[in-house]
């Protein structure tokens, strides 16, 4: 298994590895009723011997993804999040935001793969949008399937090495040809990342648990504000705004995956906060910017 992973990293620069939890110690005792040595720990350093900048990425499950990541792995998938998104509920998806920036960045976020449904068959319009702006404007390792830009809907076996003929999803690849752009911007690649808490709106509003908003913020002082709305429902909430520095200034929120653009007074942004009224699904990707 190490010379084919061996072979492998001379051909490419990284592996994803099928099921790789199943070769833990405790868990092959489990499966086979015999111990069996620790490998990953040996095969990621053999393979990093000669050729150091090659990744290893774990399909992982049974909440062993931070096992995995302490056997030598880059990267495991976050099927947790993709569950969550795929339930339609925002609480659950806000409560897994809420661990560590240290195992959230080592975390592979993803809407589709060969094991799942397409997105676009399995997120219905609207809904995968927004679920596409949770994940992919999220820290960690943006992970995208081929033909998922184009909105395609036909799952094939990767065996099988041809597909059908579908048109594109129009809409769907300008939405993702915005939201790359914000993704490839230095604040979001390599920026400082913040989940933020929203306020109900006025007293007796449940909607606000409906929201996921997020920042990013990069030391040169750009800014991003990611907020959704992800529910069924038209949803209202009260977002106050963490960065304190634009108070007394004006402040211009100029969406980047959308038309809207508002300027508003920033100590009332600071103080008080941004009243979002948002329809089913909706979201924002702000710049936000001192006028």
């Amino acid at each position: 298994m190490i010379a084919e992973l061996l072979k492998i990293a001379g051909q490419c620069d990284g592996v994803r590895c099928d099921m790789a939890m199943l070769v833990l110690p405790d868990v092959f005792e489990r499966t086979w009723g015999q111990r069996a040595p620790l490998f990953w720990p040996t095969a990621t350093g053999r393979v990093r011997e000669q050729v150091p900048g090659f990744r290893f990425m774990a399909e992982v499950y049974w909440d062993l993804e931070w096992t995995m990541l302490q056997q030598g792995f880059d990267y495991a998938y976050d099927k947790r999040l993709y569950d969550r998104l795929r339930e339609g509920h925002a609480r659950p998806v806000r409560e897994h935001l809420l661990a560590g920036l240290d195992f959230q960045s080592k975390l592979g976020r993803f809407l589709e793969n060969h094991d799942e449904p397409r997105a676009a068959a399995a997120f219905a319009p609207g809904m995968h949008e927004a679920a596409a702006v949770i994940t992919y404007l999220s820290p960690g390792l943006r992970f995208f399937h081929q033909g998922q830009l184009e909105g395609r809907r036909r799952r094939i076996s990767p065996h099988l090495v041809r597909a059908p003929l579908e048109p594109p999803d129009t809409a769907l690849q300008q939405f993702y040809g915005s939201l790359l752009a914000v993704i490839s911007q230095p604040v979001v690649r390599d920026g400082q990342w913040q989940l933020l808490e929203c306020a109900p709106a006025w007293d007796g509003n449940w909607t606000s648990d409906c929201f996921i908003a997020c920042s990013w913020h990069a030391q040169d002082g750009q800014r991003r504000l990611v907020v959704v709305n992800y529910a069924g429902n038209q949803s209202q909430c009260s977002l106050r705004l963490p960065f304190p520095e634009l108070g007394d200034r004006t402040v211009r929120l100029k969406d980047l995956v959308g038309p809207a653009s508002y300027d508003r007074d920033g100590s009332d942004l600071v103080s008080r906060g941004l009243y979002l009224d948002l329809a089913p699904w909706g979201y924002h990707v702000f710049e936000v910017t001192a006028v």
